[in-house]
């Protein structure tokens, strides 16, 4: 037997596994390719040698209005080195060499439907001397709410088009990206980057949700979704109806964070560049028949913010989503047995619509149907919920809306979810898992629907070890 420590909460859990049982663990499993070069250096080489534009430096220029656009806190570090502080800082020394006003230049948080961000975390993650060149004016949050949104109809495929008004009116958009693997059309970055960061939340409701989200194509991490054919259509419609390119600078990013490559022109000439690099750092080759067992360790506060390992709701999508990354190393029908802490701390200060949205979803058969009722429509459109978003630092109400659609997998593609630990086992009841005291009785409960001495797939930091990966089979 081998003994593996799951992430359990706010510490974590030993348990024992069969010799045969695949273990997937940065360092042993697996490792990031070797960075292209200092992220310094490539990144102000992709500004001054773009793919397929002009130099920064040339876009820009006297009197010419700029909007750069970064991701939110949930994703690309704070080191010093990381992405958005570098890419930033020589994105505004490529404009302001180019004859621009620096007064000219607004940066633009990318948060999507997640909460605002606040001062302390700009600080946080660009550094005092972005921060204090730009706040409080010309630092600030996208709105997903905001009533004069660009509003340009849908697209081709019936996706609903809105965009952030600040980026409509600019002489320039500049949009820093980061490029890794992700459950949701196979990369951050990218198209992915503007249609999730900078869009109204009806936009973004026409792909996270069950239509998207249920076919079998969003398994496994898929470049080739039909979500991120989505994003192309969608970050289409918005340039076209803000009348000009986006200047994409975007990095792939190793396990930590590190910048292993950066490039810089439109957005499909660098997806294009960036992708190959992205493919190689997170698709990963395990040599293993289809696993009948996923096991899975998931910390109190991860990703998304505290709380998140034990609000039901997020949990849900955390365990549906590192499903989606493991499919294809998956025997159909198996079981995930997840080491969870489920105390029912729902951190209502950053989620205060999850509490009712979890209540309501009790009241139905099954995700699906309480998605498509008008119990969900109403805890969407609750003004309270949505002027909290816009104004108190809070996630918007549809954000729980999409984390259901992505968790309802598990209950569609699985025989069953067993959750360990459970503290307040009820939660766990109310998201259809089984919960059991020991690891031990988890496995015991496992092999009466899958048989005996079954194969295992255990991820045991997926959620705390750094940027997950996709597995593949060898």
């Amino acid at each position: 037997m081998q003994d593996v420590l799951l992430d359990y909460g706010d510490g974590k859990m030993r348990v024992e596994l069969p010799d045969h049982a695949t273990v997937v663990r940065y360092g042993k499993t697996y490792t990031d390719p070797a960075p292209l070069g200092d992220s310094v250096e490539l990144t102000r080489k992709a500004l001054q040698k773009p793919l397929d534009t002009p130099p920064l430096r040339e876009m820009g220029g006297p009197g010419k209005k700029v909007v750069i656009g970064f991701p939110d806190r949930v994703k690309g570090g704070a080191h010093p080195k990381a992405h958005r502080r570098v890419a930033i800082r020589l994105a505004v020394e490529e404009l302001l060499a180019g004859g621009c006003a620096l007064e000219n230049i607004t940066l633009l948080c990318g948060m999507g439907l997640h909460r605002q961000n606040t001062l302390e975390e700009f600080y946080w993650y660009l550094g005092k001397e972005i921060v204090d060149q730009f706040y409080p004016g010309r630092l600030v949050n996208h709105d997903g709410e905001a009533p004069n949104l660009g509003d340009f109809g849908t697209d081709a495929m019936g996706n609903r088009i809105q965009c952030n008004r600040l980026l409509v009116d600019a002489d320039l958009v500049v949009m820093i990206g980061h490029c890794a693997g992700n459950p949701y059309g196979g990369f951050s970055g990218g198209a992915k980057m503007l249609v999730t960061g900078f869009s109204g939340w009806e936009s973004i409701a026409s792909h996270h949700n069950p239509k998207t989200m249920h076919r079998d194509d969003w398994l496994g991490g898929s470049r080739h979704q039909h979500m991120r054919h989505q994003f192309k259509s969608i970050a289409e419609a918005m340039e076209a109806g803000m009348g000009k390119k986006v200047f994409a600078v975007d990095a792939v990013l190793g396990q930590f964070g590190e910048v292993l490559d950066v490039q810089a022109g439109t957005i499909p000439a660098v997806e294009a560049a960036t992708w190959p690099l992205a493919e190689r750092r997170t698709n990963v080759e395990i040599d293993m028949a289809p696993a009948e067992v996923l096991v899975l360790g998931m910390p109190r506060n991860f990703h998304y913010g505290p709380g998140m390992g034990t609000n039901p709701i997020l949990a849900s999508l955390a365990i549906g989503g590192q499903y989606s990354r493991c499919y294809p190393c998956l025997a159909p029908n198996g079981v995930v047995i997840v080491a969870g802490v489920c105390d029912g701390w729902f951190n209502d200060r950053w989620f205060p619509s999850y509490r009712d949205t979890y209540d309501a979803l009790q009241k139905f058969q099954n995700p699906t149907d309480f998605l498509n009722s008008q119990d969900a429509v109403d805890i969407t459109m609750n003004y309270e919920y949505r002027f909290a978003y816009s104004n108190f630092y809070t996630y918007h109400p549809f954000h729980a809306m999409s984390m259901i659609s992505g968790g309802a997998i598990l209950g569609k593609r699985t025989q069953a979810v067993i959750m360990v630990g459970a503290q307040k086992p009820v939660y766990a009841r109310g998201m259809g898992y089984i919960p059991v005291a020991t690891f031990a009785e988890a496995m015991k409960l496992a092999t009466r629907y899958v048989g005996d001495d079954p194969r295992i797939l255990c991820t045991p930091e997926c959620y705390s070890g750094g940027a997950a990966v996709h597995l593949r089979k060898k």
